[in-house]
């Protein structure tokens, strides 16, 4: 192999090397995204079936004050 296309061939893995860095580091942010979402989307799952619960206490509250009232 001639010297040209050793030097051609070091520059390519060394590129090749230097994109792998950025996905790995890319990869990494992706997953901790993925990781708050993953909590935001829990939290706000239980917000939801606590006003869900709540809801349904009031209707039943009213269901009874109507059947009271007859």
């Amino acid at each position: 192999m001639s010297e040209y296309n050793l030097q051609r061939l070091s520059q390519k893995l060394d590129q090749l090397l230097l994109q792998h860095q950025q996905l790995q580091k890319e990869n990494q942010s992706l997953r901790q995204l993925e990781q708050e979402w993953q909590h935001e989307r829990a939290r706000l799952i239980e917000k939801n079936d606590v006003a869900r619960t709540r809801v349904e206490a009031m209707i039943s509250d009213l269901k009874s004050l109507k059947e009271g009232v007859r």
